[in-house]
């Protein structure tokens, strides 16, 4: 297949030496045609399908933050009186400030007895290779970990992450090359078959995980377990970055939570509450010689690594709000007519199709909003420049959220809680949003991610900036899933690997890692965990990935049909079938 048309003229006169006819000649030729335009064909297919999986997923995410920015903003407002408020606030409460002696004893495991019935892995400490070499193998053969020793395991990796710098830095020595790995996501099997090719961490394999190791797949904990076990083993060796995934209110839909409540029942929560910590204690970077970084999402034009390793981490259990401080006050005294006509103007309340905005664009009327600038989860204001009272901004937020308006009014009361963050914090909190979330774009610049809702999409420009001004020399990040489990953008300068295989469908994506040596060159070897999607051709391949996306975009537009005829029906008052003019 590798001879093109331009070449047609010698060829036909090396066929005419060996006496094949014309005929089979123009013939090769058409089929080498009907091919080439069968593979575009697949490959469009292939691309438009990925382009529904990707979609709907940041869709995803950004309902999430939006949902979480609704209750943020109740959980603000609400006096303790509220019979709802000890529901929300159980989700969204901030870290505990406690002496260790009282973690200590909330997470003491020395109560819980393991059974003669149990017939899994038992774990002595300090954790040894020996012991995690088990542990992996009773994983393998979906044998469970008992709540001890669960407990046991996630207690020592606190008190050891608690010693860790914000950025964790490695030298790459020529017998020991550092193996990268990108998302995880649950895929156990995946893991699996990268210490299968590629070797156990050890003192001679140091490996760097870039986070996101838990949600969607069903092996999100024994991942963790298993990660966290070698960490213990080898400290200096294993290198986890925190991922936006590795956050207490992602968790809550993506599946993790879920999956640890199913898995103990009766011990789920304290392993819950103890992951949390542990989330809020992982490293947010790391550096490899002085010359390569790396951080699960990326960067932006304000990224500044002196300040990210100066950042109190643990204060940032989620990074999708930063830390509050609540006083008690008055409520603000401008409940005027002007201001009600400002907020129905911001939100897109006017007559006729109701318009569909972001959370967090506060402050514009509808005729101008193509002039304004993108806003995201990382720009949103402290305080909305707008001075609205809480009973609108609560309504504001309800609409948005999508809730029904009747349900969200807001309950008079004599005390009225105002949050408030420093700037020192606000700060903090933005660098850790574009580490955690940000995504690279072709285009120069550095605008809002609205599409996720979180973060920033930079170009070209802002990584020569970044890595010129730190004397780096390369970029590695995660956060997107690849086709081929990698990607080269910006003139070469930035890496994305992404290590779960079949992210949204079987077939529908490589796995991929980077073996690194001392000479700093990447080198990626590719995989795909299940056997079945190699014993598929390629037509056949995009063709069940096609059908999974196709059902997931019937499911969206199930979900969102009411939304969709209204707004149909707006286009068409009369019911004609055509647009009205």
């Amino acid at each position: 297949m590798g001879c093109g048309l331009g070449k047609s003229e010698p060829l036909l006169k090396t066929f005419h030496k060996e006496s094949i006819s014309v005929p089979a000649i123009s013939a090769a030729l058409l089929i080498q045609r009907w091919y080439r335009q069968h593979v575009a064909r697949l490959e469009m297919r292939r691309k438009c399908t990925w382009n529904i999986f990707q979609s709907i997923e940041y869709a995803g995410e950004q309902d999430q933050i939006k949902l979480y920015n609704y209750f943020g903003f109740l959980m603000d407002h609400f006096t303790p009186a509220s019979s709802e408020r000890n529901l929300i606030s159980h989700i969204f409460r901030k870290n505990e400030i406690c002496l260790d002696t009282e973690w200590e004893r909330y997470f003491c495991y020395k109560s819980i007895e393991v059974t003669k019935s149990y017939t899994g892995p038992h774990l002595t400490f300090p954790m040894t290779f020996c012991g995690v070499s088990k542990l992996v193998e009773a994983f393998k053969h979906k044998e469970q970990l008992h709540a001890r020793y669960v407990l046991q395991l996630l207690g020592e990796t606190w008190r050891l992450l608690r010693t860790f710098p914000n950025i964790s830095h490695v030298i790459a020595c020529h017998p020991k090359p550092i193996t990268i790995c990108g998302d995880l996501h649950g895929h156990l099997e995946d893991l699996l078959l990268i210490f299968y090719k590629n070797g156990l961490p050890s003192s001679d394999k140091p490996y760097v995980f870039n986070g996101d190791f838990v949600d969607r797949g069903k092996n999100s904990l024994e991942i963790l377990l298993t990660l966290f076990g070698f960490l213990l083993v080898y400290p200096n060796d294993v290198h986890l970055n925190r991922g936006n995934h590795e956050d207490h209110i992602v968790n809550l839909r993506y599946g993790f939570t879920k999956e640890v409540l199913g898995k103990y029942r009766v011990h789920g929560k304290k392993i819950l509450k103890l992951l949390q910590m542990i989330f809020s204690w992982l490293p947010l970077a790391t550096v490899i010689d002085n010359k390569v970084l790396i951080v699960h999402g990326g960067i932006s034009d304000t990224t500044d690594l002196d300040k990210i390793s100066r950042v109190d981490r643990q204060k940032y259990a989620s990074a999708l709000r930063p830390p509050k401080m609540k006083v008690h006050g008055s409520p603000p005294l401008c409940m005027t007519k002007m201001n009600e006509n400002r907020e129905r103007e911001a939100c897109g309340q006017v007559e006729g199709r109701r318009r569909v905005c972001s959370l967090t664009y506060h402050s514009s009327a509808p005729d101008h909003r193509h002039d304004l600038p993108r806003r995201s989860l990382n720009n949103t204001p402290v305080c909305s420049k707008l001075d609205l009272s809480v009973g609108e901004k609560l309504n504001s937020r309800c609409r948005l959220s999508g809730f029904d308006q009747a349900r969200c009014e807001l309950k008079k009361s004599d005390s009225y809680l105002e949050s408030k963050t420093t700037e020192t914090d606000l700060d903090e909190w933005k660098q850790i949003v574009d580490v955690l979330w940000s995504d690279p774009m072709p285009q120069n610049g550095c605008i809002p991610n609205e599409v996720r809702g979180g973060g920033c999409y930079w170009g070209p420009d802002v990584i020569e900036e970044v890595l010129r001004r730190n004397n780096l020399q390369l970029l590695i990040r995660s956060h997107e899933c690849k086709q081929d489990g990698y990607e080269f953008c910006h003139n070469r300068r930035v890496i994305t690997i992404f290590s779960a295989s079949n992210y949204y469908e079987v077939g529908s994506n490589r796995g991929a890692f980077i073996r690194m040596g001392p000479d700093l060159v990447p080198h990626f070897i590719q995989y795909q965990a299940s056997t079945t999607c190699i014993e598929l051709t390629l037509r056949q391949s995009v063709g069940w990935t096609e059908r999974s996306a196709l059902q997931a975009l019937r499911e969206q537009l199930f979900i969102h049909s009411s939304d969709l005829i209204s707004a149909f029906q707006e286009f068409d008052p009369n019911n004609k079938g055509t647009e009205q003019q």
